[in-house]
């Protein structure tokens, strides 16, 4: 496991007829699979922690709040829209 404060996660999302992105489950690095309850928020922030720029999506997991980033693609092509990460607590 690595000490780094910014963890890219797989994420399956969803897309609303609008266009809207949410996110829907997420992989932790270790295998762990978790079900997004609800999105509460979403807003372009920086990750303090982690650092980079992108959109925050503030989750609801277990009950829990928690912060998943989405972060684009400097280079958007074909299927490569961006990645999704998580501050290590």
């Amino acid at each position: 496991m690595t000490s780094q404060a910014k963890v890219y996660v797989a994420v399956i999302p969803s897309f609303s007829e609008d266009g809207h992105l949410f996110p829907r489950r997420l992989r932790w690095e270790d295998g762990r699979e978790y079900s997004i309850e609800k999105v509460l928020d979403v807003r372009p922030t920086a990750a303090l922690k982690a650092g980079g720029q992108g959109d925050r999506y503030t989750v609801q997991i277990n009950g829990h709040q928690s912060y998943l980033f989405f972060e684009q693609s400097p280079n958007i092509s074909g299927t490569n829209l961006g990645k999704w990460f998580m501050e290590r607590k």
